[in-house]
């Protein structure tokens, strides 16, 4: 049997203990971290804390439905999701995994569970790379106008938020990394770790992952320089403002001598 899992990053979180208390199914598995629902005999939605919602063989119309329903559980919803498709082939002669698609021998739910969990850590990854590269564009952006006019064209607040942007974001990546080790449900299965090592090497998570952490700490090295840069530049003005109230401090006396 075909069946298609369908994965959308729609916020950066999702009050999962909040929506796990209003939300009435069947609950398959869930934690403080994700929630994997059995919605129909063949029909299943995974929850993540981190801001995804996976669907297997869900129509659009009842997708849309649930995203509509879940968006009051959600923090800063997205109006442009990002997605993932996978097709999975059950009851298969044996396992097999292709470019965007899987073929499992019979159609074990962890076995589900674990293509739809891997399915949502890629969009997520593609959500990072994607907050990543546009504070690498930014830091570029400043290099490159300090090539030019050689001197920062920032000012201290820009830099704070700046700097907060990054913080943020490295603080949500840490947050989120359980969801790059290997669950426990494949510790002790050798067909389920077998399946996991397979996708992830599919969906180059570790690789992105990587770069994502490389591109962040291209990003905090520009912040180190421009932190050092603005405070040279606001040492420097406070020297001159010294130097101009030393220099008034002289005139004023000498103006004082002199009319006396």
């Amino acid at each position: 049997m075909l069946q298609h899992a369908l994965s959308y990053q729609i916020a950066d979180s999702i009050d999962i203990k909040m929506f796990k208390s209003d939300f009435k199914s069947d609950l398959y598995y869930g934690d403080a971290d994700e929630l994997f629902y059995r919605t129909d005999k063949e029909q299943f939605i995974y929850v993540f804390k981190y801001g995804v919602v996976c669907f297997l063989n869900y129509d659009p119309i009842r997708i849309s439905e649930f995203l509509k329903l879940i968006s009051s559980y959600c923090k800063n919803a997205f109006e442009q999701k990002l997605t993932e498709e996978f097709k999975i082939q059950t009851n298969a002669g044996k396992n097999k995994i292709g470019f965007n698609s899987i073929e499992i021998a019979g159609s074990d739910i962890e076995v589900l569970r674990l293509i739809m969990m891997t399915v949502s850590q890629s969009v997520a990854l593609d959500y990072y790379e994607e907050q990543t590269t546009r504070l690498i564009e930014e830091a570029n952006y400043h290099t490159q106008m300090l090539e030019a006019k050689g001197r920062l064209n920032i000012s201290g607040i820009n830099l704070k938020k700046y700097i907060g942007k990054t913080l943020v974001l490295k603080n949500r990546i840490a947050e989120n990394l359980y969801i790059f080790d290997s669950p426990p449900e494949t510790w002790d299965d050798e067909n389920l770790n077998k399946i996991y090592n397979d996708l992830k090497r599919t969906f180059d998570l570790k690789e992105r992952f990587r770069d994502i952490q490389e591109g962040l700490n291209i990003v905090k090295d520009n912040l180190e320089l421009f932190k050092d840069l603005l405070q040279y530049r606001n040492s420097y003005r406070l020297e001159l403002v010294i130097i101009l109230l030393i220099l008034v401090e002289v005139l004023n006396i000498f103006v004082q001598k002199i009319f006396s």
